[in-house]
C-alpha cells in the first residue's frame, strides 16, 4: 500500500505541476492576443515574419481570390466546417495568407462552401499576425488536393506544402483578418487551445486527489494501529 500510494502521489503531483506549466504558457499567449495594441495603416508592408504573435498589423494588399485554401476539420461551436485562407499580394509585392474565417461544412464532401468575392481592387487589410494552426497528431495532416481546381481543401497543411500547391514563395506567417474587415466570414478568434483558467483548475483537480490519497492512506493506517 506504501509502494502504491507514493507512485500514485507522485502521478497526482507530477500531473498537477504540468497543468500549471501549460496554463502559465497559455496565460503568456492570451496576454499577447490581448494587449496587442492597434496599428496604424502603413503605406509599407511590414515584415510579417519578424513580428510578435498575435501582432496587430494594417496594410495596402489584393486579394487573389483564384487560390483559395479550406482547412478542414476546423469546428465552431460545436459546428464542422472549414477556414478560409486567400493569397493576398501586399504592397511591396511580398505574398502571404490571410484566414477569412469559419464557414460552415456543406453536408457533402464534394460540395464546397462559395468562398468567392469581388478581385482585383487595392484594399486595406487588418488583423493579426499568426502561425499556421497544428493538428494534435500527424496523422490528422493532408497536403493541398492536387489539380488545377481551386479552392483546394487542405488539413493542417505545412508552410511547404502552401508553398508547393501555390508555386511561389509566400510569408510563413498567416494574417486572421480583423472582423470589422469586409470580405470576410465569422472570425471569433481566439488563442488555439483551452483557457489558461481550464489548465489552472486541472492542476489543483490532480493535486486534490493527491490530498485525498494521503487523507486516505493515513486513515487506513492509523484504523490498522489501534
Amino acid at each position: 500500500m506504501t509502494l502504491a500510494t507514493l507512485v500514485l502521489l507522485g502521478v497526482f503531483l507530477t500531473l498537477g505541476r504540468w497543468q500549471w506549466q501549460r496554463g502559465e504558457a497559455k496565460q503568456v499567449l492570451w496576454s499577447q492576443f490581448e494587449s496587442a495594441p492597434m496599428p496604424e495603416t502603413s503605406a509599407t508592408t511590414p515584415d510579417f515574419d519578424s513580428l510578435p504573435r498575435y501582432s496587430r498589423v494594417s496594410f495596402p494588399g489584393r486579394f487573389d481570390v483564384s487560390r483559395q485554401f479550406l482547412i478542414e476539420n476546423r469546428p465552431y461551436q460545436g459546428r464542422p466546417g472549414y477556414e478560409v485562407l486567400t493569397l493576398v499580394r501586399a504592397g511591396n509585392g511580398e505574398r502571404l495568407l490571410v484566414n477569412r474565417g469559419w464557414v460552415p461544412f456543406t453536408g457533402y464532401r464534394d460540395q464546397l462552401p462559395d468562398v468567392s468575392m469581388n478581385d482585383g481592387e487595392v484594399t486595406t487589410i487588418s488583423g493579426r499576425v499568426d502561425e499556421l494552426p497544428t493538428a494534435g497528431l500527424e496523422s490528422g495532416r493532408a497536403a493541398p488536393a492536387a489539380g488545377d481546381t481551386w479552392p483546394k481543401v487542405t488539413s493542417f497543411p505545412s508552410h511547404e506544402q502552401l508553398q508547393a500547391a501555390l508555386g511561389e514563395t509566400i510569408s510563413r506567417r498567416i494574417v486572421l483578418l480583423d472582423p470589422k474587415t469586409p470580405q470576410g466570414y465569422v472570425r471569433d478568434w481566439k488563442p488555439p487551445g483551452m483557457e489558461p483558467g481550464r489548465h489552472f483548475s486541472y492542476a489543483i483537480q490532480w493535486w486534490g486527489f493527491a490530498v485525498v490519497l494521503l487523507v486516505l492512506y493515513f486513515a487506513l493506517n492509523f484504523r490498522r494501529v489501534s
